[in-house]
């Protein structure tokens, strides 16, 4: 069986280099568990160097968002520039990006953008609110028929794609998504992607869960539920819990 893959999405923390380091010391820990998995870490640009030289031999750099034109734009960093400092993966499309405004036609285009600079684009989708109508459903399948419009059935082969269902999100959230309804919507999103693109291209795209996740949690929610693993943003700035995370990902 293919490895878990694990996003640590440090957003914007933490709060300086100091504080980074020593995170990254904590994860350095525990490199023969993030062994057993795929392991991404997304960090504040300022520390991406800083984290690509601690995380060789257990884990790669990732980008929380990048701006998909090459030119004149102040403050703008390119997947060009990411691609330079190592970056494998970028995630695109997160909920708190799009609460700023980002369309799906946007988050397309950076995918696009990323895949030119040969950076595999993690990107994310979710419905806001579940209902039990199921109308959730049909909110689910045309985004991912917005998002995915255009894309080769080669680029599809090497995106990933984070289920961020919006209301499982944060401290004031409703909580965790129940596993039967993970499992579910996991088995939804495969059935509209192989709809779309044929099974054999749908087999091949990786879904990841990115809604709120700890230790205790973690591997009820993935265990049969079809999902690849896991985007995790507030648990990983904590090395002993994301330590948890990655243990439970990884038990058999």
């Amino acid at each position: 069986m293919a490895k878990p893959i694990l996003v640590a999405n440090w957003k914007n923390y933490p709060g300086s280099l100091a504080e980074a380091k020593a995170l990254l010391q904590g994860l350095g820990k525990k490199k023969f568990l993030y062994k057993k998995t795929n392991l991404f870490v997304a960090p504040p640009l300022p520390y991406f160097e800083a984290v690509s030289g601690r995380l060789k031999g257990f884990g790669q750099l990732a980008s929380q968002d990048f701006f998909p034109e090459r030119g004149t734009y102040t403050g703008a960093v390119t997947a060009e520039i990411l691609k330079s400092f190592g970056t494998r993966l970028a995630i695109i499309g997160h909920s708190e990006r799009r609460a700023l405004g980002e369309s799906s036609v946007q988050v397309s285009l950076k995918a696009k953008a990323a895949l030119r600079a040969g950076i595999t684009p993690l990107i994310c989708f979710g419905e806001k609110v579940r209902d039990a109508e199921g109308e959730h459903f049909e909110f689910l399948r045309e985004e991912l028929k917005n998002l995915l419009q255009g894309f080769s059935k080669k680029d599809l082969g090497n995106i990933i794609l984070a289920y961020e269902p919006v209301w499982a999100i944060g401290v004031q959230s409703k909580g965790a998504i129940d596993p039967v309804d993970l499992t579910q919507t996991i088995v939804f999103i495969k059935k509209v992607l192989s709809d779309l693109f044929g099974r054999a291209v749908a087999e091949k795209i990786s879904i990841l869960y990115g809604a709120s996740v700890d230790a205790a949690n973690a591997g009820l929610l993935i265990r049969n539920s079809g999902a690849a693993g896991l985007l995790v943003g507030r648990a990983s700035l904590n090395a002993q819990n994301f330590a948890g995370i990655a243990l439970s990902l990884t038990e058999k």
